[in-house]
C-alpha cells in the first residue's frame, strides 16, 4: 500500500501576460479578420468607439486626444487596479513567439465587407480546431496540433514539413520532429479523416486503415495506396494486375474501395469564392529608396467612448469595477494594435530592403531569404516573422504578392554562392520559352544549361521547380507540339 505523502517542488514555467497574448493574436490576424475582431470588441466594450460613431453619444462633445482621455481616467482610478495596470511599463517582446489561436471567429451578420469572400459556413480550420479543443490533447500537443492546422491548404493537405511545423511554435515550447510527427497521425485521424495528410497517397491510406474490420479488399487497397498511387491515377489496369499478383476480381474491389474515399479531405469545407485582395501593405520609390507604408485598413480608428470615461470618474461600487475592466481591455486592445503596425512596418520594410532587386529586374533578381535572416534584422523570433507574413499581402510596382512570397529557399552556385529558387525557377521557364518546338530540352540538358550559368541544379531539382511552374515533361511538350501541327 503506497502511503501519502507530501511533496515541495520548483519548477520554472513560461507564461504570457493576457495583454502580450492580444497582441500576438492580433499580428495573427489578416486585415478581414482583424476587422471583424476589432467590431467584436466594440459590440462588447462600452469604453471603446469608432473614431466616426464617437460623437453621436449625446454627451460631451468636447475634442479630447486619445493621449489626454487616458491620462485624465489614470489618474481617477483607485488604487486597486494598479496591481494589474503594468502593462504601459512592459516592453512587447515580439520574439515570445506567435500563440495558436483556436476560437477563430466567424463573419458577423453586420460585417460590411461579406461581398469579399463568402464564409458563412464553417471552415475546414475551425471544424479541426474545434475538435482538439474537445479531444484529450495535452497542452503542448494541442499547441502542436493547431500549427498543423494553420499549415493547411483549402485542399486539407499539409504544406509544410516537419522541421517548419516544429520552429513555428512558441520558442517556449522545445520538441523534437518525432513528437511533432506522433501529433501529426493523431490530427489526421480527426473529422475528416486524411486531412493533413503530405499527398494524395498518404491521404487514402489514412483513410483505408481507418475503415472497419473486415472491410472486404482493404489489405490489397493499403497495398496499391503505398506503392503504387501512381498506377492508379494513370488507370493502369494491367500494369497493377502484373506487379501486385492478385486476380482481376481482388483488383476490382480494392479500386472500388479507394474510389469510394475522398482524395481531397477538405473538399466539403471549401467555401472559396472569387476574393478581391486588398494589399496591408503599399510600397513605391521615393529617390533611390524603396519605402513602405501600411493600408489605412491595418490601422481601425478606435478612441475611447467618452461619455463613458466620464461616467467612470463619477461612478462606483460594482459599476466602477466593471467599467474600469472595460478600460483596461480597451488600453490593451489599443496598444496591440500599435504594436502590430510598428511590427508589420518593420517586417515588410526589412523584405523590400532584402529584396529591392526584384521590384527592380523582376523573378529573376530574387535572392535567397528565410526567415530567420529577417527575424534577425528586425529583433524578433522567427514564429513571429512567420504569423506577421501570413495571409498578407504587398502591393508592389510588379503586382501585388503574399508577403510569405518574398521567402525562397536557394540553390547553390558553381563559385560557392547562392541564388533562389524563385529566380531558379524563372531562368527554367525562360529556356523552356525558348526551345525548340520539336526539340523540347530534356531536364538533363537544362540542368547542364543552368550550370554553364553558373548554377547547380541537380535534374531531379529540374524536374521539381518545372512540374511546380505546371510545364509538362519534354516528352508531353513533344506530343503537344506534334498535336498542334496535326491540327
Amino acid at each position: 500500500m503506497v502511503n501519502p505523502s507530501l511533496q515541495l517542488r520548483l519548477t520554472q514555467k513560461l507564461a504570457l501576460a493576457p495583454q502580450l497574448q492580444q497582441a500576438i493574436r492580433l499580428l495573427q490576424l489578416n486585415r478581414i479578420e482583424l476587422r471583424e475582431h476589432i467590431q467584436e470588441l466594440v459590440e462588447t466594450n462600452p469604453l471603446l468607439d469608432h473614431d466616426d460613431l464617437a460623437e453621436q453619444t449625446g454627451k460631451d462633445h468636447e475634442e479630447v486626444s486619445l493621449e489626454a482621455e487616458m491620462a485624465e481616467t489614470r489618474k481617477s482610478e483607485s488604487a486597486q487596479e494598479h496591481s494589474t495596470d503594468d502593462y504601459e511599463s512592459e516592453t512587447w517582446q515580439a520574439d515570445a513567439g506567435m500563440d495558436q489561436w483556436a476560437d477563430s471567429p466567424g463573419w458577423s451578420d453586420d460585417f460590411s465587407d461579406r461581398q469579399i469572400a463568402d464564409t458563412s459556413s464553417t471552415s475546414l480550420r475551425e471544424h479541426l480546431l474545434a475538435q482538439i479543443r474537445l479531444a484529450h490533447f495535452s497542452e503542448i500537443d494541442a499547441e502542436i496540433a493547431s500549427a498543423i492546422v494553420y499549415a493547411l491548404d483549402d485542399d486539407g493537405f499539409l504544406s509544410d514539413d516537419i522541421a517548419e511545423i516544429r520552429q513555428s511554435l512558441l520558442p517556449e515550447i522545445s520538441v523534437g520532429d518525432d513528437e511533432v510527427l506522433a501529433v501529426l497521425h493523431r490530427v489526421q485521424r480527426l473529422e475528416p479523416v486524411g486531412v493533413a495528410s503530405r499527398n494524395p497517397g498518404e491521404c487514402i491510406w489514412v483513410q483505408l486503415k481507418a475503415q472497419p474490420a473486415g472491410t472486404r479488399g482493404v489489405d490489397l487497397a493499403l497495398r496499391l495506396a503505398r506503392d503504387y498511387i501512381h498506377l492508379i491515377a494513370a488507370n493502369a489496369y494491367e500494369d497493377m494486375l502484373k506487379e501486385t499478383g492478385a486476380n482481376s476480381e481482388a483488383l476490382q474491389q480494392a479500386l472500388d474501395l479507394i474510389r469510394s474515399l475522398e482524395p481531397r479531405p477538405g473538399a466539403r469545407y471549401d467555401n472559396r469564392q472569387d476574393e478581391y485582395l486588398i494589399p496591408d501593405v503599399f510600397v513605391r520609390l521615393d529617390g533611390d529608396e524603396w519605402i513602405t507604408t501600411l493600408s489605412p485598413e491595418s490601422n481601425p480608428s478606435l478612441r475611447l467612448n467618452k461619455y463613458y470615461v466620464t461616467l467612470l470618474r463619477k461612478s462606483g461600487g460594482k459599476d466602477a469595477e466593471y467599467l474600469r475592466g472595460r478600460l483596461q481591455e480597451a488600453r490593451w486592445l489599443l496598444s496591440s494594435l500599435e504594436l502590430r503596425n510598428r511590427t508589420m512596418q518593420k517586417v515588410s520594410q526589412c523584405i523590400v530592403d532584402k529584396q529591392k532587386d526584384f521590384l527592380e529586374e523582376g523573378e529573376i533578381a530574387m535572392k535567397p531569404l528565410i526567415l530567420k535572416e529577417v527575424a534577425e534584422e528586425v529583433g524578433v523570433h522567427e514564429s513571429t516573422v512567420s504569423r506577421a507574413t501570413t495571409q498578407k499581402y504587398m502591393l508592389t510596382p510588379r503586382g501585388i504578392f503574399e508577403l510569405k512570397y518574398f521567402f525562397s529557399s536557394h540553390v547553390r552556385t558553381v563559385s560557392g554562392g547562392m541564388v533562389s529558387a524563385t529566380a531558379t525557377k524563372a531562368r527554367i521557364q525562360i529556356l523552356i520559352e525558348n526551345e525548340p518546338e520539336n526539340r523540347p530540352l530534356s531536364d538533363q540538358e537544362i540542368s547542364q544549361l543552368l550550370r554553364e550559368t553558373g548554377i547547380c541544379a541537380a535534374r531531379r531539382t529540374v524536374a521539381k521547380y518545372r512540374e511546380s511552374l505546371g510545364i509538362g515533361s519534354s516528352s508531353e511538350r513533344r506530343r503537344a507540339y506534334r498535336r498542334s501541327i496535326k491540327f
